[in-house]
């Protein structure tokens, strides 16, 4: 007994063409693009062997009817072997309605229809984005209200991974970027005699503005794509179905421990790198402008208000939540296989950050009307 292929697959074998695997709808891109690379036999009898064809939709048949009808224009001809009968039938009726579907050509479309279906396509994502918003609030709601049903033991696991194992990367980045910012600053403050103002310029700057939205970048490339990827794996899988029947709630199983989770870690973590991003800075004033450390304390002091720390901090929070949904909404849109769990991970990425830099615009233009 040959064993069951679960990979679609075509190949080609002197004048025989195997056929293996499940030829379904997830799987027709995978067997598109094998097909453009393929070469193609060039003898005057092609035999396609389907014994291994362990599922065919209408679009696997479509695909199939497809490469016999290429063969054939070239006056070659085809024989079928092995092919299940239920599947012959659909690839019998396929053949019958072939030049109905070569008849149907894609209606050209004028820059008005292109730009309506563009539109159209936007608002529904918008909606899908929005009622996937609305019930996460609900969600939160609830597990406020009743804190017994938040899963303690998945969030503490996201705040482990998400939180203490992104110390190391977020402490070296922000060292660097610290010592960056000092390196920049010290070179024009040099020139006009004020090396102190350095505190003010690191200080103020990092503990406001670059801490938080670094850390907030950072964490939507390492754990948002995460979270999609994750998602999105479970829906191929069809674990989420699975989970489905079993009554529980993926919004309480995936969503809200990892939402809970990255709200608690990041502001952690930013505190930590508004820590390392000074340190950093100080050692760059000790060695280009002579501010000592008991200096660059006195003035940290004097200079730099709560304020801009409290600031700063606060806006961690939205960053997570940001990271967090956007993350999971994406890895709940994945419809095919691998290849959608990449793209959507690729856009929960770019989704993540800039939703964090818009939000953290609106944020700086808001304070400055408030004077704050």
């Amino acid at each position: 007994m040959k064993p069951v292929n679960q990979q679609a697959t075509i190949s080609v074998e002197g004048n025989v063409i195997h056929c293996r695997g499940p030829w379904t709808l997830p799987h027709l891109a995978q067997l598109e693009r094998r097909g453009q690379t393929l070469q193609w036999p060039t003898a005057p009898t092609i035999v396609y062997d389907a014994e291994e064809v362990t599922a065919m939709d209408t679009g696997g048949a479509l695909l199939l009817q497809r490469y016999l009808n290429g063969v054939r224009r070239k006056g070659q001809q085809t024989f079928q072997q092995g092919l299940k009968p239920a599947f012959a039938e659909l690839l019998q009726l396929m053949e019958a309605q072939w030049p109905q579907i070569e008849r149907d050509p894609t209606p050209d479309v004028g820059w008005m229809e292109w730009l309506t279906g563009i539109l159209r396509s936007r608002q529904a994502s918008a909606i899908h984005a929005l009622a996937f918003i609305g019930e996460s609030t609900i969600a939160f709601g609830r597990s406020l209200i009743r804190p017994g049903s938040i899963r303690w033991r998945a969030l503490l696991r996201i705040v482990e991974v998400d939180g203490v194992r992104a110390l190391p990367i977020t402490g070296l980045l922000m060292f660097l970027v610290g010592v960056v910012f000092a390196y920049q600053g010290a070179e024009q403050l040099r020139k006009f005699g004020t090396n102190i103002f350095i505190v003010d310029l690191v200080g103020i700057s990092l503990l406001r503005e670059i801490a938080p939205l670094i850390v907030a970048i950072l964490i939507a490339g390492r754990s948002g794509s995460a979270y999609a990827a994750e998602i999105g794996t479970m829906k191929v899988t069809e674990e989420l179905d699975a989970v489905r029947t079993l009554g529980i709630s993926p919004m309480n199983l995936l969503v809200l421990p990892r939402a809970f989770g990255l709200v608690i870690a990041l502001p952690l973590l930013t505190v930590y790198a508004d820590v390392v991003g000074v340190f950093g800075g100080m050692l760059i004033a000790l060695g280009e402008l002579n501010v000592s450390f008991v200096e660059f304390v006195a003035r940290f002091q004097e200079a730099v208000s709560m304020r801009h720390f409290l600031i700063g901090l606060g806006k961690a929070p939205f960053f997570a939540a940001i990271i967090a949904l956007v993350g999971c909404y994406q890895g709940f849109q994945i419809r095919g296989g691998v290849d959608d769990v990449g793209r959507h991970t690729t856009i929960s990425v770019v989704q993540g950050i800039f939703l964090v830099i818009v939000f953290d615009a609106l944020c700086s233009i808001l304070l400055n009307w408030w004077d704050l």
